[in-house]
């Protein structure tokens, strides 16, 4: 079920949201919070039923973990860690079973001249973002920074549907408080105005602009066998632009279904493409994603605290490891070392005291930026270097037509113009809504609302991490 199908718009939502709330009105509160719960559930089931026992199984090991690392051993360290250390396996383990296997089997074969038959293993919806999720609610009950919570908050933390599929990968401290808080127990209408606002505004993101450059995109990375210097450069600018609004679409959209039951979801994204190097890109792309990677695995490995050698090297692991955490290829690996070398010159750079005017800045980070994109979505090596071989190739000759071309060239000059002209999405959550914003938000839903049935693309694309 997408956040961009009927199914969604007109039947889950609405439906979960009276329902909720009716039971709150008859002070039913854990009958409420229950049914949010199966509710989520059913959603993420909507899928495959088979994914169910998988997330209810991780759901469950966690909270007994997480809660034995609170009430117990508090005086024996040595089995808290075993007892941590055993959590976090169990949680990678599962990930790397279902994300890794082939891979792992692949590369064996190539290395030892195998013929170890692949699994196929189906990969679990949203395994990725909830395994992160509960590993960091271990390690903070771990140095006893969480509260002991009961089963229900806590299911409705790890599962709760705006946020489940991809993300923002929220923290329980964020989270929890909001579900336990009787505040947020009754309908507010601030919360719903500006909640449809802000769900107008992904969708249109995803199915008006994600959708159109996803053509494009898909035409030059899996369908064309050569590239010239034309069709390089908008199959890779066309990538770019769509993995953002489509991911930034999902979250808008998370954020303002999750409005509509009065939770906050943390800002995911604070518009990354205008920053002036990478650390700052890093800032403001999928941030959830970098508070993780700072909190629970760069600052554990000894972040900035053990030399300047010892920085570059924790972060260069780091963004391997975040590469990884985004896909079983070695161009996941490739891109995640790109931008970890990428941080390391930028700190050394600024260790010198240097500095570059903005503009140039800008240009070096935002180009960086789109090439490194291209080892992203690229399915093989081959399909990397055929985009990057036609991107910097003065080969002019073009079986594309020019009107296509114009086409593609004008929608990325637009789109780059909103980018870099438009306020972020996350600008409104402290505005009052008017009826200025509730027109724009009808005409922005309707129209994307027109496109979704005849859209590109099937699923946001960070449903594949």
């Amino acid at each position: 079920m997408l956040f961009n199908s009927y199914e969604f718009i007109f039947m889950f939502l609405p439906l979960s949201f009276f329902i909720y709330f009716f039971l709150l009105q008859k002070r039913l509160m854990l009958g409420a919070k229950a049914f949010l719960v199966f509710a989520s559930l059913f959603f993420y089931s909507w899928w495959n039923i088979s994914y169910l026992p998988i997330i209810l199984s991780s759901l469950l090991f966690n909270y007994v973990i997480g809660n034995s690392l609170n009430e117990n051993f508090k005086k024996v360290q040595m089995h808290k860690k075993s007892l941590l250390a055993f959590g976090i396996v169990a949680n990678v383990a599962l990930l790397g079973y279902f994300k890794y296997t082939d891979f792992l089997i692949e590369n064996v074969n190539t290395m030892f001249d195998t013929s170890v038959p692949l699994v196929h293993l189906a990969l679990p919806l949203a395994i990725s973002f909830f395994t992160f999720q509960q590993i960091a609610y271990l390690v903070d009950s771990y140095r006893g920074e969480t509260a002991e919570y009961d089963f229900l908050n806590y299911a409705l933390f790890v599962t709760f549907f705006p946020q489940l599929i991809a993300g923002p990968i929220v923290h329980h401290s964020e989270m929890m408080p909001q579900f336990a808080s009787r505040w947020n127990l009754v309908k507010n209408y601030k919360n719903i105005a500006l909640g449809l606002f802000i769900f107008s505004i992904g969708l249109f993101k995803k199915v008006v602009i994600a959708d159109s450059f996803a053509v494009w995109a898909t035409a030059g990375f899996d369908t064309a066998t050569t590239l010239n210097l034309f069709e390089a450069w908008a199959t890779s600018l066309s990538y770019t632009f769509q993995l953002y609004f489509d991911f930034s679409g999902y979250t808008d959209m998370a954020i303002g279904a999750a409005l509509l039951f009065n939770i906050k979801l943390p800002i995911n994204f604070n518009s990354p493409y205008k920053a002036l190097d990478i650390q700052d890109f890093w800032r403001r792309w999928h941030i959830t994603l970098s508070r993780f990677l700072r909190d629970y695995v760069y600052i554990p490995l000894g972040g900035n605290r053990k030399g300047s050698f010892r920085t570059y090297t924790n972060l260069l692991g780091t963004f391997i490891i975040g590469g990884i955490w985004h896909g079983a290829g070695w161009t996941f690996v490739f891109w995640g070392f790109l931008h970890g070398m990428a941080l390391v010159i930028h700190r050394f750079w600024k260790s010198l005291g240097l500095n570059m005017p903005n503009i140039l800045a800008w240009f070096i980070t935002f180009n960086f930026i789109n090439i490194a994109w291209v080892f992203f979505r690229a399915k093989e090596w081959g399909d990397a270097v055929k985009v990057l071989s036609g991107m910097f190739s003065m080969d002019f000759t073009t079986t594309t037509s020019t009107a296509t071309l114009l086409t593609i060239f004008i929608s990325l000059v637009i789109v780059f113009l909103i980018i870099v002209l438009t306020k972020n999405t996350s600008c409104y959550l402290t505005k009052k809504m008017t009826k200025k914003h509730m027109i724009v938000a009808a005409i922005l839903f309707a129209y994307a609302l027109s496109k979704s049935l005849g859209s590109s693309s099937e699923v946001f694309l960070y449903y594949n991490f």
